[in-house]
């Protein structure tokens, strides 16, 4: 299945945009390789409201959400995860507005530091959040005229959660299923295994948009998600590939699998790399004399 990505975006910085009924968005002036044009924050609800993301520390995004609020009584701040394009604006808006923090938990790896390893992405993260109130799988949080659901999706990162607007067919899919290109799952942060879980749990699902943590809507998520899966099984099989002709290092795979990519963004799939060999080796397809790392040679199983 071919995945088709969508890269028409106006971010309409300092506005708010209306994109569904009684849900806004407002979108970060903070454009890189890894973030589009900004992260996406929204404004949910009519006379009482919830948050979604409220995004970076940044004072004119600050204030773009407070002129949108306009106001009203902010009961709620929902946040994804904790990467710091994300969480850290939380704690300013929730001392404007009264509102209660909730996500999954505080900011986590997905699985243990190795012997040695350090985690390169510890600079992204928002080590300091704490949520007021922490989101079970599944747990609703009823507001006026609103009801979202915590559906937790691990893999970007250990704490990673989308919240599903009840009986709109809205899920705000935040970092894991984006429009404009696929989600980076980078070890120790994420994992591809959970990933790969969390998009099945979210096709199982019959949500009819995504509103994500970056660029435009995903308008068929089923669609998109199955391409997704098959975008991500075709990576796995250019890494079996490679190991088979004979690379044995992870910088060998990713100058053959990424050379039409942006060389800015070959640190990042060195760790989507890695990603994949972890759950690779876990299954005996690929074999390293220790465990798998940046660093690791790696051989066929």
């Amino acid at each position: 299945m071919t995945l088709e990505f969508e890269t028409h975006f106006d971010p309409a910085y300092g506005e708010a945009v209306k994109v569904a009924p009684n849900v806004l968005r407002l979108t970060v002036n903070n454009p890189s390789a890894f973030t589009f044009h900004g992260t996406n924050s929204y404004i949910v609800g009519d006379s009482s409201l919830a948050v979604i993301d409220p995004g970076p520390e940044d004072e004119a995004h600050l204030q773009a959400l407070l002129k949108a609020i306009d106001e009203r009584p902010v009961s709620h701040i929902f946040v994804s995860h904790t990467h710091r394009d994300h969480s850290p604006l939380a704690a300013r808006l929730a001392r404007r507005t009264g509102a209660v923090i909730c996500a999954e938990g505080p900011h986590r790896a997905a699985r243990a530091l190795r012997i040695g390893e350090t985690n390169p992405l510890d600079a992204s993260a928002d080590m300091d959040f704490r949520p007021d109130r922490p989101l079970a799988d599944n747990e609703l949080v009823e507001g006026d005229g609103w009801t979202i659901r915590a559906i937790h999706t691990p893999g970007h990162a250990a704490n990673h959660a989308a919240f599903a607007l009840e009986d709109t067919g809205i899920l705000f899919s935040a970092d894991h299923v984006m429009a404009w290109a696929t989600s980076i799952v980078a070890p120790p942060d994420g994992a591809m295994s959970d990933y790969m879980t969390s998009l099945d749990r979210l096709l199982e699902r019959d949500d009819t948009v995504f509103f994500p943590g970056h660029g435009s809507r995903v308008k068929n998520p089923q669609r998109f998600m199955r391409g997704l899966k098959a975008h991500r099984k075709m990576r796995e099989r250019a890494i079996l590939e490679r190991v088979a002709r004979g690379d044995r290092t992870i910088p060998q795979m990713v100058g053959a699998i990424y050379r039409d990519t942006d060389p800015r963004l070959h640190g990042a799939a060195a760790l989507s790399v890695l990603a994949h060999l972890e759950d690779l080796v876990a299954r005996d397809a690929v074999k390293t004399d220790h465990e798998p790392s940046i660093d690791a040679i790696y051989r066929p199983g």
